[in-house]
């Protein structure tokens, strides 16, 4: 009996397999004891794709597709009947009833005449609403014209246009004393501009940078947490629309229903016009180095980048609704805005 080691020899030739060729892990997001749950499909059917933004893409293709004429006359004219027709049925319910029953068709008359005023009320908000966003783009023209004839008259007159457009704000009191006690030290149109930019604009810069982050912040927050198909989409719509809405507001443009509609649709138009609404890399490495998606599951990794779209979107919007171009004041980019807004939020900034 041997008393050695006994060394068996194998006939198989081809080595053994390696673990560095087994495949990853997939990411499972549902529940670990439900193995074919929302979770596990959701991984299935995400593995492999990159992060592109899908929901804010889709807000601003729907933003910015222009109506079709003959769409847009179908809708005016179907308008037109309906309006004519029912019109027509309120007199005719309203003199029958006044026929029949004296009072109660008077009160009936009296109500329809209210709703009548409150539509034309509304009408004349939404009048008012073009009229102060018109006025924000003529300001922004004549300070642009100023600047580049050296104008220092036209400046002036700037100035006091915007003045006069803030000096009803009471947060607004202080930073116009500072400006009036100013101006005449100023003795090109560069120099006018600049102090109305750092005097009057800086603190609605900042908040309305606040509100681009906290917008960023919550379209990142729906995107990762709403599984629902077109949830995220519409939930975009609505953020990114009372984004817009709070910073023209900010710079003195309220706009109503039709013109937040109008501002949005603008504001997508110039992104999808100049590019930016396209996904690159500089989404992701704005914010960890290009390292987010590769860390966090793929919902999240959408949830950035759509955050990163809603940030363009708000400097479009800055853009659009500041009563001056940026000159003095350094215009905000997409990574300071991006990482903090996210900070904590997916442990990526």
């Amino acid at each position: 009996m041997s008393k050695g080691p006994v060394l068996i020899e194998l006939e198989e030739t081809s080595a053994p397999p390696s673990p560095a060729a087994a495949a990853p892990v997939p990411d499972i997001s549902g529940d670990p004891g439900d193995p074919g749950g929302v979770g596990a499909q959701a991984s299935a059917d995400l593995e492999g794709a990159a992060a592109q933004g899908q929901a804010m893409l889709h807000v601003a293709g729907l933003a910015a597709r222009p109506p079709a004429r003959l769409a847009r006359w179908f809708f005016a004219g179907v308008t037109l009947l309906f309006g004519t027709f029912l019109s027509i049925a309120a007199w005719d319910f309203a003199t029958a009833l006044l026929a029949r029953m004296p009072v109660l068709g008077t009160a009936v008359a009296l109500a329809m005449g209210g709703l009548v005023i409150l539509a034309l009320l509304i009408v004349l908000r939404e009048v008012a609403a073009f009229a102060r966003l018109a006025r924000l783009d003529r300001l922004r023209r004549n300070a642009t014209q100023a600047v580049a004839d050296d104008s220092l008259a036209q400046a002036r007159a700037v100035l006091g246009q915007m003045v006069a457009l803030y000096q009803r704000r009471a947060d607004m009191r202080w930073h116009i004393d500072r400006v009036t006690a100013r101006a005449d030290e100023q003795f090109d149109a560069t120099a006018v501009l600049g102090l109305a930019e750092t005097q009057l604009l800086a603190p609605l810069d900042r908040a309305a940078k606040a509100q681009i982050e906290a917008a960023a912040r919550q379209v990142a927050t729906v995107t990762a947490l709403v599984p629902l198909a077109l949830a995220d989409v519409i939930g975009a719509l609505v953020i990114n629309m009372s984004m817009i809405r709070r910073i023209a507001e900010i710079y003195g443009g309220r706009a109503g229903f039709l013109g937040s509609w109008r501002l949005i649709r603008a504001v997508m138009a110039h992104l999808v016009a100049t590019g930016a609404v396209a996904v690159g890399d500089d989404l992701i490495g704005s914010v960890a180095g290009g390292t987010v998606v590769s860390k966090v599951s793929r919902r999240f990794g959408e949830g950035v980048v759509n955050a990163a779209l809603t940030a363009r979107v708000g400097i479009a919007a800055l853009d659009l609704c500041r009563p001056l171009p940026f000159a003095a004041q350094k215009r905000p980019g997409v990574s300071a805005l991006l990482g903090h807004a996210l900070r904590g939020l997916f442990g990526c900034a």
